[in-house]
């Protein structure tokens, strides 16, 4: 399928010293009323993957959006001259919005992937079974298993039907990142899928705030 996409960056007269999560909160305090900014139903978290998710890429803030938070992203384009994050207001100078149609899917070639930020996959139980597991190949084992199923919620999300089997390895660095003020076990490094993802698209836990955002790195053809 054709996925469409909206990448709206913002450059002040300082730079950026805030982390994403306070970028978050403003957008979501300012603009309370649009839910794809902060995905809260009153005080209940909404379980779905996040239209509009808060990234930095090459030093700049990027706010993606998809499906109807491109709709949201585009409503709000104009309604800031300054950003406050935490004590720190910001000018802003220059805005951007960049709109794009790409593949998404399950697809004949193999993509491999870096993720730019750490990918956190696991829940509690998750996590729990696999500090248990003692074989290396089987804690891999089961990374794919979870990786395909962050695929395929995403695909949901999304509102794409994966025709057949995902088929996917990985090649990662165990680390840790912070998330909640909590320190999760993470991964960095990349993977390879019969799966066509658009750039800076996150997938796993917290995706929203940044984490596990991919960028293609090279494409083989599936013989």
């Amino acid at each position: 399928m054709k996925l469409k996409t909206l990448e709206m960056t913002f450059r002040s007269t300082k730079k950026f010293k805030e982390n994403i999560l306070c970028t978050r909160g403003f957008f979501a305090t300012k603009f309370n009323e649009y839910v794809q900014l902060h995905n809260h139903i009153t005080d209940k978290l909404v379980y779905s993957y996040p239209t509009i998710q808060y990234k930095v890429v090459r030093n700049r803030p990027l706010i993606l959006g998809i499906n109807e938070g491109i709709d949201v992203l585009k409503e709000i384009f104009d309604d800031f001259d300054t950003v406050r994050l935490g004590e720190t207001e910001y000018e802003i100078i220059q805005r951007s919005m960049t709109i794009k149609k790409q593949e998404f899917g399950l697809s004949d070639k193999i993509y491999f992937y870096e993720f730019l930020t750490p990918w956190l996959p696991f829940n509690k139980e998750n996590h729990d079974k696999f500090v248990q597991i003692k074989s290396s190949e089987e804690q891999k084992e089961m990374l794919r298993r979870i990786l395909t199923g962050n695929l395929l919620s995403m695909s949901k999300g999304i509102g794409y039907t994966v025709p057949d089997k995902i088929k996917c390895d990985i090649d990662l660095q165990v680390t840790r990142s912070e998330y909640k003020g909590i320190n999760f076990l993470s991964f960095n490094g990349g993977f390879m899928a019969n799966f066509c993802i658009p750039n800076h698209l996150g997938i796993g836990k917290a995706a929203a705030m940044g984490k596990g955002t991919v960028q293609k790195i090279r494409v083989y053809r599936d013989n």
